[in-house]
């Protein structure tokens, strides 16, 4: 592999593939599943939300709603199970989230563990399930949401960060034993995009991009061949250079523009 050729195979031709997108109930889960329909794809939707799946998946012979509740390992397993049955998945990709601002001085455990729960333990859940087909098959793609919040700390994001964090080790450590077996690994890592958790920051979002133009970036990600997708640039291209600050810069830094 020469140093600029793609981390994983590129992903352009969606016909005849079978994807699978756990929380596409909402946001860009959803308009993900709705831009690769638009380009061929079968896609499997899931997510706690029965009928926002039926939705998305009315009058659309590709589109197959399959509610479950990511952070109940049983259900995904036996979800799994059922589509595996039905044929190989080519694509899988995590994209439940649960985002509450919290800040120290109104530490919540609960719901701590909550973000622990549907973040990072529902991604585990869906690997488990998955993981041993895609290896005996040496092919096909694991994809996980994660967060500019999971870069390095931010205000508001005590409960949430560490758990987008969590996710981007867990790609890269992912690539790093999969790929020598065929299997492409790919972490996304959007800045403010417009869904429903972004809707509770009651401060100025900049740069924020509407869920189909994320579900755009992503899909162009995948062609392309990367192993991070974070869009938009504009945004998450300073952030990725803060992330190199030593922590005296870093700190005065985020003080001064969430001041």
């Amino acid at each position: 592999m020469s140093f600029f050729s793609p981390l994983n195979p590129p992903l352009k031709h969606w016909h005849g593939k079978t994807v699978w997108i756990v929380g596409a109930s909402s946001g860009i889960g959803a308009a993900t599943a709705r831009a690769l329909l638009a380009q061929g794809a079968r896609v499997v939707v899931s997510a706690r939300n029965a009928t926002a799946l039926q939705t998305l998946a009315e009058n659309n012979p590709l589109c197959q709603a399959l509610p479950l509740d990511a952070t109940d390992s049983a259900a995904v397993h036996q979800a799994a199970k059922i589509l595996l049955t039905q044929g190989p998945l080519d694509m899988v990709m995590y994209c439940a989230g649960h985002y509450e601002p919290m800040r120290a001085d109104a530490l919540d455990v609960a719901q701590m563990k909550r973000h622990c729960e549907v973040n990072y333990l529902g991604a585990l859940y869906l690997l488990d399930a998955v993981l041993p087909a895609l290896r005996a098959r040496g092919e096909g793609h694991l994809s996980l949401v994660g967060s500019v919040a999971g870069f390095r700390g931010l205000p508001n994001s005590l409960a949430y960060g560490p758990t987008k964090a969590a996710l981007i080790n867990l790609a890269e450590a992912l690539y790093l034993d999969l790929h020598s077996e065929g299997l492409g690994v790919s972490i996304i890592n959007p800045g403010f995009v417009e869904t429903p958790l972004t809707a509770q920051n009651d401060f100025k979002m900049p740069a924020l991009l509407t869920p189909d133009q994320a579900a755009q970036a992503i899909v162009q990600g995948w062609a392309k061949g990367r192993f991070e997708i974070h869009f938009p640039k504009r945004f998450t291209g300073w952030l990725k250079i803060m992330r190199l600050l030593p922590y005296r810069v870093y700190f005065k830094l985020v003080q001064k523009a969430t001041q």
